[in-house]
């Protein structure tokens, strides 16, 4: 059994919905199966078959109250941050004394442990985003950083990299200017956009065009006499490389009097934000975001339907929690149009792979972040300030081609003599703890494998595929699994084989 051809056809997106209607709520008689399978895959990673039944008995309002909750879970701090945080400093002295050979072997350790914690924070979080009660508000939080973008290539310090994301789950479903406010005094944001470098004398504006023009309103609604005013009301923000956090220097603020958006005064860093969330645009920017990360990565949505999404967001004081649960409660998420079309990042990619067979994430970088990175999307190195773009630019050849061989390589067991001793000892460590299963084993296919052909189909397609398939795909489906049904043996191969192409097919690809 070969897997389909590797295209993946879209039509442009013909809204059903006037803007009025759009984000009326869904209607409680169109709650089915379906719409939970839609939202759980669009708000979280996967659709699991218990996930559904539960969505379906509790109903929408009370299934989004549990999916982006008023206390959500927070990832606690990986353990090789906290030890890097302990010794880096001292580390950085040690090799401010030394010279020569000795100096550049000391700035290596540093490095190196550098790397190795930033690795150990992409599998923490992957486990953390991994966890089924907490999936949907990962992805928030995942959502959120797309639109605040930092990277570990330029920000050398991973307990920087994790303040960053943890201040972006503590105020990321609370009111949105306090969020921005938050950001603004991130180490990871001050040290990714310059804050540090910018002086009264000398403003550095890479945080001011950023705040406008990807944070809050979006290109084309502030001059550049606002970004070159709010640079300097930023002035003073700070951030030390391995001491510390934020801080700031009263006297490297430009204290006299600034005129942003047309109002005068001796404005702040959070005056500027203030003001620019008084913009009508502030309201239809995180509603664009929205709509490019969850809804419609390659067609956006018309002006008018943004608006009519922000300016309640905005006369409701910008709770964020209050614009997920309109968004994702809404008529237009759940319209046709906006189903089984939406081609997974990487990163759902994979954490649905996880979800979908009950995986635990393995520590091992070499084979879970390399192969992210080959699809893709490396954690915490975006390509740019502008975050992943998403949508068709995730699909060409190669990184269809790794995710085959991501799923490969989930269906086929660790091969631990190849494993150095590090890794062999991680893995152990990480069975000790009650996370055994990295690999997907006969006992996930007993029950695919003991069903009927077509009963085995039905299974397959609704647990994994998020489209209607063709007759002709079903019946190819149902004659492979068919072949030796009388042997057992072979049936498990079977299923596993069948269950491996699905999982590779374009329709995988899509949620």
């Amino acid at each position: 059994m070969k897997p389909r051809g590797a295209r993946l056809v879209f039509a442009k997106v013909k809204i059903s919905l006037t803007p009025a209607e759009a984000w009326q709520p869904q209607p409680a008689t169109e709650w089915s199966a379906d719409a939970a399978r839609h939202l759980l895959r669009r708000a979280g990673w996967t659709a699991q078959p218990a996930a559904v039944d539960r969505a379906v008995g509790e109903g929408l309002a009370t299934t989004l109250e549990r999916l982006f909750p008023v206390d959500p879970i927070l990832m606690p701090k990986p353990r090789a941050i906290q030890r890097l945080e302990g010794d880096a400093p001292e580390l950085v002295q040690a090799a401010q004394k030394m010279s020569g050979e000795e100096k550049f072997r000391a700035q290596r350790e540093v490095q190196e442990r550098q790397r190795i914690a930033v690795q150990d924070l992409s599998l923490k979080w992957l486990r953390h985003a991994a966890e089924p009660d907490g999936s949907a508000f990962a992805k928030w939080v995942l959502f959120l950083s797309d639109v605040y973008v930092v990277s570990a290539e330029k920000v050398r310090n991973p307990a920087h990299l994790f303040e960053h994301i943890d201040l972006l789950a503590r105020h990321g479903l609370g009111p949105a200017p306090a969020l921005t406010k938050a950001i603004s005094r991130s180490p990871a944001m001050v040290t990714y956009l310059d804050l540090n470098q910018s002086q009264k004398r000398a403003p550095n504006e890479n945080f001011a065009r950023e705040l406008f023009e990807l944070f809050v309103l979006g290109e084309g609604n502030y001059t550049e006499k606002d970004i070159k005013e709010s640079a300097r009301a930023f002035t003073g923000y700070r951030a030390q490389p391995f001491r510390g956090d934020f801080r700031y220097a009263p006297a490297q603020h430009d204290a006299t009097s600034k005129t942003i958006f047309g109002q005068i005064g001796n404005f702040t860093g959070d005056d500027a934000i203030d003001l620019a969330y008084q913009q009508r645009a502030a309201g239809a920017f995180l509603p664009h975001e929205l709509v490019k990360f969850y809804l419609s990565s390659d067609e956006m949505l018309p002006a008018e339907y943004l608006f009519a999404l922000g300016d309640q967001w905005r006369a409701g004081g910008y709770e964020l929690r209050t614009l997920a649960h309109r968004f994702f409660g809404s008529r237009l998420f759940f319209a046709p149009e906006f189903r089984g079309n939406f081609i997974k990042s990487p990163l759902q990619f994979y954490l649905g792979l996880v979800q979908d067979w009950s995986l635990d994430v393995p520590p091992l970088p070499r084979l879970t972040i390399n192969s992210l990175r080959q699809m893709g999307q490396w954690p915490f190195y975006p390509p740019n300030v502008r975050g992943w773009v998403g949508g068709r630019n995730w699909i060409n050849s190669a990184t269809l081609a790794s995710r085959r061989q991501l799923v490969e390589m989930l269906f086929t067991p660790i091969d631990e003599r190849s494993l150095n001793a590090d890794e062999q000892v991680d893995l152990l460590a990480a069975r000790a703890n009650g996370s055994p299963h990295f690999t997907v084993d006969d006992s996930a296919l007993t029950g695919l494998a003991q069903l009927d052909p077509s009963s085995a189909t039905n299974r397959l397609v609704q647990n994994f595929l998020p489209v209607a398939v063709t007759p002709d795909f079903r019946v190819s489906v149902e004659k492979f699994l068919s072949v030796g049904a009388t042997d057992e043996k072979q049936r498990l191969r079977r299923a596993r084989r069948a269950a491996v192409t699905l999982l590779q097919s374009p329709e995988y690809q899509l949620c």
